[in-house]
């Protein structure tokens, strides 16, 4: 059966119970103006007061004091049976009489900060104590009963409250009444799995039996990857961590490209590189301490994928670069800040989108890919290699420039799509080669890059996100050039790959980690 639905239904008992007392005394105005009857606890009580309206205390309304600290106040079979009972139910209606209970029309509860207390400290007995047990509860109870009741869980829609209690004369419609149960339990369900997740990882339970996904819609984006395709874009802070300055809105698949050029970016050196990205894949990557040279160099490894791409400076851009960058068709360009020169030139593109990344920092939680009903959930990867994390497998061993390029070609390669070639000399790649079927083709599309956009003939290095599992694929390398290869070990044919390497004078160098990235 259905909800017998009332349509409008006027509104003699509030009950306000806010951690958040914004807004509160324009709210106030106009429930009294109607003459509705306010009841409330705590703090929000003391507020009311000092602004000078009438107002029952629950612990007067219900004739039980507050209890245990405050832990117990809206807890009460009176309050509840006032929000929960049904008006058109005779048996409900004949409870009420009995106890003496009165019916609740309206519950403004905002919960306790509980995201904003685990921002302040990391003390787990205060932390619980900002768990809000009442407020939830009153929530659900009339979010449930939205056929009689209507909620507000944000100062955001008091303004939308006021409205329609004045279109209806102190009453709210169905469809109100509906739309913000709907947003009620939303708020409710957002709540607890913020506690569910502060406690799971708080006892370093990263997979949990249930794990619950949580985030604030930062905004719809016209579609997504394709227009067919509805797309919104979610983070469990209100806003995000990078400031868009210009252009045109970012679209799915640019947010996609830049958290993919960003991770890169923040696995550089503090304040340099340059990483120039297409299509969620790098085109190029360089760690010149110049940055007009770093820029220029990793344009060089791809020039035709980098028209059209996003890139991403790890430094604050000034003049000298925005001048270039200005040269050709760019979609996003991301920085750790603009200087006031730079950001004049950029802004005569109209439609450019400039993106201040100063904020942005990669962390370890677990990301998520999705398909259907079903959830794939991993550690991120996040990569800052040293030496210590490699071993050197051949007899000729690299020189310290030559261990250096051999990592940061690594580095660059473990964000690679997989089978993922990176090709690298003098602080740039030269030459990438990635998501193919076989590692094979990978490299063959690595060295063509390599000859038709580079003339370099020496100090080429190689890196590789897994072993080769034949000597075909290093085979290719060394006859292209490349003096120096980096791989993981764990092939069977390790031994055959080393010898390979040992009689063509090629260094090997083994990581201990492979870093697939499909």
């Amino acid at each position: 059966m259905g909800i017998n639905q009332t349509i409008m239904k006027k509104i003699k008992k509030v009950l306000i119970s806010v951690s958040n007392k914004k807004k509160l005394k324009v709210l106030l105005n106009a429930l009294t103006k109607h003459k509705i009857e306010l009841i409330s606890s705590g703090g929000t009580y003391k507020e009311i007061k000092r602004l000078n309206f009438k107002c029952v205390e629950v612990s007067e309304y219900t004739n039980s004091p507050e209890i245990l600290g405050g832990r117990v106040k809206t807890l009460h079979p009176k309050i509840h049976a006032g929000i929960l009972s049904k008006r058109n139910n005779k048996s409900h209606q004949r409870d009420l009489k009995k106890n003496n209970f009165k019916e609740i029309d309206l519950v403004i509860v905002n919960f306790y900060p509980f995201e904003k207390t685990l921002e302040q400290t990391t003390n787990h007995l205060k932390i619980i104590e900002n768990i809000d047990i009442g407020g939830p509860t009153m929530v659900r109870a009339a979010a449930k009963n939205y056929n009689d009741v209507a909620v507000i869980t944000s100062p955001d829609q008091y303004e939308e409250l006021i409205n329609e209690i004045k279109k209806n004369n102190g009453g709210t419609s169905f469809k109100f009444r509906e739309k913000m149960s709907l947003e009620a339990f939303s708020e409710t369900a957002y709540y607890d799995a913020v506690i569910s997740n502060y406690f799971n990882k708080n006892f370093q339970n990263n997979f949990p039996k249930k794990k619950v996904i949580y985030g604030n819609l930062i905004e719809k984006l016209r579609y997504g990857e394709n227009p067919h395709q509805e797309s919104a874009i979610y983070s469990k802070s209100s806003k995000l961590n990078i400031i868009q300055i210009h252009g045109k809105q970012l679209s799915y698949n640019n947010y996609n490209d830049i958290f993919s050029a960003l991770i890169i970016s923040k696995s550089l050196p503090n304040n340099i590189g340059t990483v120039i990205v297409k299509h969620s894949n790098p085109c190029g990557v360089s760690i010149h301490k110049n940055e007009l040279k770093s820029y220029k160099l990793a344009v060089a490894c791809d020039p035709v994928s980098a028209f059209g791409s996003i890139v991403s400076c790890n430094y604050k851009v000034k003049k000298n670069l925005a001048l270039e960058l200005n040269k050709i068709f760019l979609e996003v360009i991301i920085a750790n800040s603009f200087d006031v020169d730079a950001l004049k030139i950029l802004k005569r593109k109209k439609n450019l989108r400039i993106v201040d990344a100063s904020n942005f920092l990669i962390n370890d939680s677990v990301k998520f890919n999705s398909v259907n009903e079903s959830i794939l959930a991993q550690s991120e990867d996040i990569n800052k290699f040293s030496i210590k994390d490699f071993k050197i497998a051949s007899k000729k061993k690299p020189t310290k420039k030559q261990l250096k390029s051999l990592i940061f070609a690594f580095n660059v390669c473990s964000y690679v799509k997989s089978n993922a070639i990176v090709l690298a000399s003098q602080n740039a790649t030269i030459g990438i080669g990635s998501g193919q079927p076989n590692r094979v083709d990978s490299c063959q599309i690595a060295i063509d890059k390599m000859n038709k956009f580079q003339n370099i003939k020496k100090d080429i290095v190689a890196a590789s996100d897994a072993f080769f599992p034949f000597v075909d694929g290093i085979e290719k390398l060394v006859q292209s050039g490349v003096s120096a290869i980096i791989q993981p070990f764990g092939s069977i044919r390790d031994k055959e790959i080393i010898k390979f390497a040992n009689q063509t004078n090629t260094v090997l160098v083994f990581s201990k980690t492979r870093h697939f990235r499909h």
